[in-house]
């Protein structure tokens, strides 16, 4: 499992050119699911998200978690991040789960996160989205469960 952590000072999804969800202070995340991933893996990229500490402190220094900051978390799933470019210009995204897997998956990273106390609103699995943020820092922070870094 992959992720893109973004910290927003705002967020949101449009589908169907409606706003669907969005979010002020927290997370934006960006999800790629790949064939092999488990629950095992949504609990570590959870327990590593919800932990960060790169929201600022009285002093100004990332130092706080989203917890602390009573931030929110939009979460997109995002099967591209598995992409391959290793051959030729036309992205393989051969690694990427399959739908009824990566749903699965993604509904259970969902229900993770509730369990961690932190607001959570979310695109629409499989759906064309446009997704609007204002990432601030910039604070963009990659997450692989497989390399677990």
């Amino acid at each position: 499992m992959r992720v893109v952590v973004q910290r927003v000072s705002e967020a949101k999804v449009t589908i169907d050119e409606s706003i669907s969800e969005e979010i002020g202070l927290g997370f934006m995340i960006l999800l790629g699911i790949e064939q092999e991933d488990t629950i095992d893996d949504i609990y570590w990229l959870i327990k590593k998200i919800v932990g960060l500490r790169v929201f600022s402190d009285e002093a100004q220094k990332m130092n706080k978690s989203i917890k602390e900051v009573d931030g929110s978390i939009l979460l997109i799933s995002q099967f591209t991040l598995h992409a391959s470019t290793k051959k030729g210009n036309r992205p393989s995204f051969i690694k990427a789960a399959k739908p009824d897997q990566a749903t699965e998956l993604y509904n259970d990273f969902i229900e993770e996160l509730k369990k961690m106390s932190v607001p959570v609103q979310t695109g629409k699995f499989g759906a064309d989205m446009k997704v609007a943020l204002v990432n601030d820092g910039p604070v963009t922070i990659i997450m692989d469960s497989k390399n677990k870094e």
